[in-house]
């Protein structure tokens, strides 16, 4: 599963990582941005735990409950019993739309993962220097409030050493597969490759850390290489 977010704002990854997929519309949006952001799932049933500045258009970011089963309630929203932070099984009628038309991207510089070891879980930070894309879904609701899910997909062999049940789905760092995967256009080869047999397209940095968010090392650094073709080109892409 992917269960935190961390994205440093002061980084020039984060900048130079969307003016290099074109997408320079929304990076005021992100300039405006302070410190580090961490994101967590809406556990406890809490709306306001939410990813910030999730893209839907090239031009368009908004503030998402990170839950997407949730459902209007005033001007805000409330969060479902359904586990629905990560959309796995996407092949379900419940993801089908939203995997079809409301695809989004959540930019970030860590993630976390967690591995069950006998009875113990043990917590990876996930840093690249370049940062990362993560393929995302969204629901937009009638009071204007907004819910994403991160999607994941089957386990990644060098993955899974980390986290051996899901991997999230990468995308790759390409402005012509960017501006496919927000064209909302169903069917699209390119997305239907990525999401079949997910890559690891950034070199990632990995530490054992007692928790996300105070990442204190419990062990020494390790490092997860991308996966060779990882360039982002598609044989059935123009």
């Amino acid at each position: 599963m992917c269960g935190f977010i961390k994205r440093v704002t002061d980084s020039p990854a984060v900048i130079n990582l969307l003016e290099e997929v074109g997408l320079q519309g929304v990076i005021p949006n992100f300039c405006s941005e302070q410190g580090e952001l961490n994101f967590y799932p809406a556990f406890g049933k809490n709306p306001t735990r939410k990813i910030a500045n999730v893209i839907i258009r090239p031009d368009k970011t908004v503030d998402a409950t990170w839950w997407f089963d949730c459902s209007v309630a005033g001007d805000t929203l409330e969060v479902g019993e359904r586990t629905t932070f990560n959309a796995r099984n996407i092949d379900s009628p419940y993801w089908q739309k939203a995997i079809g038309g409301y695809r989004a991207i959540v930019v970030a510089t860590a993630i976390g993962e967690t591995l069950q070891v006998g009875k113990r879980n043990e917590h990876y930070l996930m840093e690249a220097e370049k940062g990362l894309l993560l393929g995302a879904v969204y629901r937009p609701f009638a009071n204007g409030c907004y819910a994403t899910a991160v999607i994941t997909r089957p386990p990644h062999a060098s993955f899974s050493l980390y986290h051996d049940k899901s991997i999230p789905c990468f995308l790759p760092h390409n402005e012509e597969f960017i501006a496919n995967w927000l064209s909302g256009a169903a069917d699209d080869p390119w997305i239907n490759d990525v999401l079949a047999n997910p890559k690891i397209y950034q070199d990632l940095k990995v530490t054992k850390v007692n928790t996300f968010k105070q990442a204190r090392a419990q062990g020494m650094t390790e490092y997860l290489d991308a996966d060779a073709e990882n360039s982002g080109c598609f044989s059935g892409s123009k």
